[in-house]
């Protein structure tokens, strides 16, 4: 992540749609997704991201835009997958393939806009689907809050009340490019949607002035989403919105109007506040005295199998190293750039230890509770070497005392109100969690704090629980149904980069932190410690 701060050309915002997708669904029509892989190194394609899942449709624009750094000097390949989601799981291979696109970053860049068709993994064609990709150079990091509701919605359900959304376009040369999609708001005529923000560029391309389209929709299941009514407004005109006089506007549906004398509007959408914040970068609050906190997690339960035998995962083969190892080298090595004392704190858990051999689940792996810290990768590394022998693996596989032991520093840094301290919890784990319910509250109450979790799993077992704690599809609950403020884990099985170089493992598992960070500080509004006399444009 560091040494590519120096290189980055540009932040490229891709925009994406398909035309004429397969129907994989018997009774309904597909519900697209698109996954977008990127392969820098040539030799591993690792996920970047997803957009929304569109429920019913064969001709999706998606509303999730990926933001992606452009590096001039490299080939970056880009493959685009899309699939028909047919249920809740993250793992794709189980849904319907419609066909994929691959090609590189670049080619995308310098066409602006491309249209091609999909393929399938035959490399035929994937019937008459297209997919078309918009490039934009992000070069202003504003970004609009808002708060929006509206009042007296046409009704057009016959059973029930309107499930109401907003769709926000720009305004191209092209005609109109969907830059935001509400969230609906089910059977209400009144409806208050969560706050939203949308990035200035993407919005009105830093026009102020410029027309933005918002259309107002009543959701249906089956794809046939209801026009409610239209209208057209400009930024200035919006950002006069506040509580006291919000900016309103009519909603007109033309059809309507042209049949009904005495039509006067489908309803009132009102902004109550509409306003335009600088968004600060992952390098800005680096550069601005921010420190990385790493700590590490080590499962050490018996179904590691004996670490004396060869196929053990603790077993340390006759080169030194055994998955934890390289999980911890290839991790570490490029966030311990972000530390500037270097000391990393390192626990155990799921084993019984020495004098009196009761289980723990977040023990020093140097035994010294007063001081857990490491100097260096190298010292993790040595710590780790030196307590194996020391310990008797045992169970269960308890992933909350850990959390919960990192949470308590990240709150005490939380408290102090500045943005100078995130922090990295690594668990490195062989399978199935045992206090999943525990584990989903602490990280639902990490959500709120300054912390990341990432998770490798090693060995051959089944992690789908684990992927179910990746809130990628979706927000993760705990089991009082309260939802994380925001997504703060990131799972990958180690397998998955067994035969790829050691910088894919990390940048997929840290592809996350750098967004994480500054999701973090900007819903605390919280600016860098110290601002660069000029600040990045990124």
């Amino acid at each position: 992540m560091k040494s590519m701060a120096g290189q980055c050309v540009a932040k490229v915002e891709l925009t994406v749609s398909c035309d004429n997708l397969l129907d994989k669904d018997i009774t309904s029509k597909s519900d697209p997704l698109c996954v977008l892989l990127m392969d820098a190194s040539g030799s591993q394609w690792f996920e970047v991201g997803r957009t929304e899942k569109v429920q019913n449709c064969l001709n999706p624009q998606f509303a999730k835009k990926f933001l992606l750094d452009y590096y001039f000097e490299v080939v970056q390949k880009v493959k685009f997958g899309i699939y028909d989601i047919d249920n809740a799981t993250v793992d794709l291979s189980d849904d319907d393939f419609l066909g994929e696109f691959e090609c590189t970053l670049g080619q995308i860049v310098s066409s602006r806009k491309l249209t091609r068709p999909l393929v399938l993994k035959n490399k035929k064609p994937a019937g008459k689907g297209t997919i078309t990709i918009s490039a934009e150079e992000m070069k202003d990091n504003r970004v609009v809050n808002f708060e929006a509701e509206a009042r007296k919605l046409d009704n057009k359900d016959f059973f029930g009340k309107s499930d109401p959304y907003l769709e926000f376009y720009r305004q191209m040369e092209s005609g109109w490019q969907l830059a935001h999609r509400t969230e609906v708001v089910k059977n209400n005529l009144n409806p208050c949607w969560r706050p939203f923000r949308i990035p200035l560029q993407s919005l009105c391309g830093e026009d102020m002035d410029k027309p933005i389209k918002v259309e107002c929709y009543d959701y249906d299941n089956d794809g046939s989403h209801d026009l409610i009514g239209i209208f057209e407004t400009t930024l200035t005109r919006l950002t006069e919105a506040s509580r006291t006089t919000p900016a309103e506007f009519e909603c007109i549906n033309m059809k309507k109007k042209q049949k009904k004398k005495n039509y006067k509007n489908s309803g009132v959408v009102s902004f109550k506040l509409c306003e335009v914040v600088k968004e600060y970068t992952f390098l800005d609050y680096i550069m601005g005295g921010c420190e990385i906190n790493f700590t590490v997690g080590v499962d050490f339960t018996g179904s590691n199998g004996d670490p004396r035998s060869p196929d053990s995962l603790h077993y340390i083969n006759p080169n030194g190293v055994n998955e934890y190892l390289s999980a911890i080298w290839s991790v570490g090595m490029v966030i311990q750039d972000y530390d500037s004392d270097k000391l990393f704190p390192a626990f155990g858990f799921g084993a019984q230890i020495p004098p009196n051999w009761q289980v723990s689940h977040e023990f020093p792996l140097n035994f010294n509770p007063t001081s857990p810290y490491c100097q260096g990768i190298e010292g993790v590394v040595e710590a780790y070497r030196l307590c194996l022998p020391q310990v008797r693996l045992y169970g269960p596989t308890n992933f909350s005392p850990i959390i919960n032991h990192m949470a308590r520093f990240a709150s005490q840094a939380a408290n102090q109100r500045t943005a100078s301290q995130y922090f990295v919890l690594l668990i490195i784990t062989d399978g199935v969690i045992t206090d999943l319910d525990q584990t989903r509250l602490a990280i639902v109450n990490a959500s709120r704090l300054p912390m990341s979790i990432i998770i490798i799993g090693v060995g051959g077992a089944d992690f789908n629980a684990m992927e179910f704690l990746d809130g990628d599809d979706g927000r993760l609950r705990a089991p009082n149904g309260e939802t994380a403020a925001r997504d703060i884990v990131q799972f990958v099985p180690f397998r998955n980069f067994q035969n790829s170089p050691r910088e894919a493992l990390a940048q997929s598992v840290l592809a996350e932190v750098p967004g994480q960070l500054v999701t973090y500080f900007n819903m605390t509004k919280l600016s860098p410690p110290s601002l660069p006399s000029k600040p990045t444009q990124t």
